[in-house]
């Protein structure tokens, strides 16, 4: 007698088989989960991944190109400077004549382009230069962007020192010639030690810092003030005339040295260009993950860029807004990689003095309109603008 199965058991196993087989587009249609195409389980070939190291050399590429046109551009315009003046203007290869002794001429045109333009040219490219790099390093290391050279009072330090020896007479250098330069970089230096001394705080923050230049401004300026209340009429203008920032003041002797302090500090910059690309990835705490001390990196940054300022500031007086223009402008052309950011803000700093500078003494010529003037309206709806376009992102 044969064995037959029941009806029951072949609907089950029917049921069982049904079941079994599965199908991706009817599950896709019972449930909202997923109403596209079966994923595909096939092989990423090598076109499909993105070629990060490529596009990473192709960027860094174009950088270096924006970095040495921006050069080349900068070194024609600082040639086509010296040239314009309130007397006689010079082409570019008539004044590259002049410059190296090829052409003959009167002792008066080369004596105007040896003593008068070719000075300002260079405080004007070495001295926006640092004070540019020097803002760099200041916003990166303190994680702000609208802090400059002159937030850490550097500027008001020297102004002090100034107005001490210009209102009082009171200097440490007897000759009347350093008697302003010298008194100017001593207290803007005393400025740099108080900096030093805030950095050996094992509490000291990127704030406290700002904080302690604030402070140090609001004190200066009201000693400055009060020595105004009682200055003659030639001190108060000589004060002014001193607070307006200036390139005519300083002669091609100190225009060589302030080139040469500048072009051999400048590469220490660019040595701490990893340790601010850390501090600005992920702040104090990844980059004490990654073996870099911010409490160090910061005080030696701003010890850097104090000194800096210090320097440019006591041969030419107050410069503002170029250390806030500059890296901003920078970094819409280059990006935020401090290894590329530093060199491009310091040729652009240059550019941006050198062209104010340009435009102060040739706009209303013979008048000579001081280059901190110029950069004051260039600087000013420009700092309004950032503090504007912050709030409207917040």
């Amino acid at each position: 007698m044969g064995f037959r199965s029941s009806p029951n058991n072949s609907t089950q196993n029917a049921s069982k088989k049904a079941v079994v087989r599965p199908h991706w587009t009817h599950f896709s249609k019972t449930t909202s989960i997923y109403s596209g195409p079966a994923p595909s389980c096939a092989p990423l070939e090598a076109n499909d991944v993105p070629d990060v190291v490529g596009a990473y050399i192709e960027g860094q590429r174009k950088r270096l190109a924006s970095l040495f046109i921006a050069s080349a551009l900068t070194l024609v315009a600082a040639l086509l400077s010296m040239g314009f003046g309130s007397s006689e203007s010079l082409s570019m290869g008539a004044t590259l004549r002049l410059l190296f002794g090829l052409q003959a001429s009167e002792g008066l045109q080369r004596e105007i382009l040896l003593n008068l333009r070719l000075p300002r040219v260079l405080v004007a490219l070495a001295g926006g230069a640092a004070l540019a790099m020097a803002g760099t390093m200041m916003q990166g290391v303190l994680g702000n962007p609208l802090v400059s050279p002159l937030t850490l009072g550097v500027a008001s330090g020297a102004g002090l020192g100034a107005a001490l020896a210009i209102v009082l007479d009171i200097s440490v250098f007897g000759q009347a010639e350093f008697a302003i330069l010298g008194n100017a970089f001593l207290f803007a230096m005393m400025v740099v030690a108080i900096i030093i001394k805030l950095g050996d705080m094992s509490t000291v923050t990127a704030e406290s810092y700002i904080l302690v230049g604030i402070a140090i401004t609001f004190i200066a300026g009201a000693m400055v003030q009060t020595m105004q209340y009682f200055a003659t009429d030639a001190q108060i203008s000589q004060l002014t005339h001193w607070s307006f920032g200036s390139l005519s003041r300083p002669s091609l002797q100190h225009a060589l040295w302030i080139s040469l302090f500048v072009v051999v500090m400048l590469p220490s910059g660019l040595v701490a260009a990893w340790d601010l690309n850390t501090l600005a990835v992920g702040g104090d705490d990844f980059a004490a993950a990654t073996g870099v001390d911010p409490r160090s990196t910061r005080r030696s940054v701003l010890i850097l860029s104090a000194t800096l300022t210090a320097v440019v500031i006591s041969f030419t007086g107050i410069i503002g807004f170029l250390g806030l223009v500059a890296p901003h402008v920078s970094r819409l052309l280059v990006g935020n990689d401090y290894r590329t950011l530093l060199p491009f803000s310091a040729v652009m700093g240059a550019a941006v003095l050198l062209v104010a500078d340009t435009i102060g003494r040739t706009l209303f010529a013979p008048i000579v309109l001081p280059v901190g003037v110029m950069l004051s309206v260039i600087g000013g709806p420009f700092f309004l603008y950032l503090l504007l376009s912050r709030r409207g992102r917040a």
